[in-house]
């Protein structure tokens, strides 16, 4: 119930991590999260932020909003968050920075909590969601390479 993927990236770490971390950005990058929101006052990415985002499930619908909270902020190393559901996790999303070469490998990530409604959920639709979502965050990790190395 995880999955990542990893793209090179031609650009300073702390370049791309300022992407990523602004979830005001998320919409130009993401192909079911279209826009996203700080909530509670929050103005820029902190652990314990919160913020919201605006999905279109797969692409398609559909639509609705999720609430995330911010557990991972180390600039130009990680930025992770949890999309949440009735106070719970569900979902922790990641994205760390390794520097490789002439810039830094960028991987995301995805890792559903292990309750029982998820992990029949997973073995009952998992094969598909997956999919979905290498596919998604392949698409996001390309889309923000392409603003990173301008």
């Amino acid at each position: 119930m995880h999955d990542s993927v990893t793209v090179h990236m031609a650009a300073p770490a702390q370049k791309v991590w300022e992407l990523v971390s602004d979830i005001t950005n998320t919409g130009k990058f993401s192909p079911e999260t279209f826009e996203a929101e700080w909530l509670d006052g929050a103005t820029g990415p902190s652990v314990d932020a919160r913020f919201r985002g605006h999905v279109k499930r797969n692409g398609k619908g559909p639509v609705y909003w999720t609430t995330c909270r911010v557990v991972a902020c180390e600039p130009g190393r990680e930025f992770g968050f949890v999309v949440e559901a009735a106070g719970r996790s569900i979902n922790t999303w990641r994205y760390r920075f390794e520097p490789s070469g002439d810039g830094v490998d960028v991987t995301e990530s995805f890792e559903l909590e292990s309750t029982l409604p998820l992990r029949l959920y997973w073995a009952l639709l998992g094969g598909l969601r997956g999919r979905t979502n290498r596919n998604g965050m392949r698409t996001t990790l390309e889309r923000i390479k392409v603003v990173a190395e301008a």
